[in-house]
């Protein structure tokens, strides 16, 4: 009967860390996948702007600040998403692919403002299809970030969790993930409208 109590306690003392350890990868393994849909979806974004801006050059050619200004915003967005795909877990990374995004919204949102006021930009199909697309797009940005935040949020819970808490700093599962969080949350309510 004694070596079947022990049996017990050390089948016990095995298991339940190897079940910790696997419940915090699967965790990790999620928020890093919804991750990877939101790089998907902004390397699309990031990608059509280029075309917008050389479809919009030959109307906008006076305007070249506007331009100048998305293509530097998108640029600068390219940069943060490489840095934040480098190490995902990183809150100072999340932060300024954070901060790039909104500046790439805010330099989208001028552009908008610029091909609204030509009605022969209105008419331009190629225009109109890449605007259609990248407003698809921003769609699926928001979806992802929201899959994102709620990986990120199963994970902490884990984590926290008893008796998660207790080895999960053995197992390299120290700190909390961050989440996408956004200064204003109009940002992703209202994601910039290109239409015409």
């Amino acid at each position: 009967m004694g070596w079947l109590m022990a049996l017990l306690i050390l089948a016990l003392l095995v298991g339940v860390p190897v079940l910790v350890y696997n419940k915090l990868v699967a965790a990790k393994n999620q928020y890093q996948n919804a991750f990877a849909q939101i790089e998907v979806q902004l390397k699309r974004r990031h990608d059509l702007i280029p075309n917008l801006v050389e479809a919009a050059k030959a109307y906008l050619s006076h305007e070249n600040q506007t331009l100048v200004a998305v293509t530097q915003a998108r640029n600068a967005a390219v940069a943060a998403l490489q840095a934040a795909h480098a190490a995902p877990q990183n809150p100072a990374a999340l932060a300024a692919l954070v901060g790039s995004e909104n500046q790439l919204l805010q330099a989208l949102k001028g552009l908008n403002v610029q091909l609204e006021a030509y009605p022969e930009l209105q008419a331009n199909e190629n225009i109109k299809q890449l605007s259609e697309e990248i407003a698809s797009t921003e769609n699926r940005v928001s979806f992802a970030r929201q899959a994102y935040n709620d990986a990120v949020m199963g994970y902490n819970t884990t984590r926290q969790s008893f008796p998660y808490v207790v080895l999960a700093g053995f197992f390299g599962h120290k700190q909390d993930a961050a989440l996408l969080q956004f200064a204003d949350s109009e940002t992703i309510q209202n994601s910039p409208k290109v239409s015409f």
